[in-house]
């Protein structure tokens, strides 16, 4: 199964939603991680970032494929009430809409 198969599935079911303003996605980030998961990358660092009062206002993730070398990476940040906004790279490859 290609990298992006898991990925493909979140944007198929509505989870996932491309931001040309932002070029960046509109998603769940554990989605995401979850996804990437999925597809054999194991998480190797994950931190999230707090506001003051403790909501979460970003984060990022990085895991690597040991079967094939690749690195993916995600990077997020919250707005508003609307899921996050989320940044993916595979392998230092932005995934853009296709």
């Amino acid at each position: 199964m290609h990298e992006h198969d898991r990925l493909d599935d979140l944007r198929a079911h509505g989870r996932m939603h491309w931001l040309d303003s932002a070029q960046a996605w509109r998603a769940e980030p554990d989605e995401v991680m979850r996804a990437l998961t999925a597809q054999g990358f194991e998480e190797c660092k994950r931190e999230i970032a707090r506001a003051p009062r403790g909501a979460i206002t970003g984060g990022v993730w990085q895991g690597l494929n040991p079967h094939t070398g690749a690195v993916a990476s995600t990077i997020w940040f919250h707005t508003s009430t609307t899921p996050p906004t989320v940044f993916i790279a595979i392998d230092g490859h932005p995934l853009r809409n296709t």
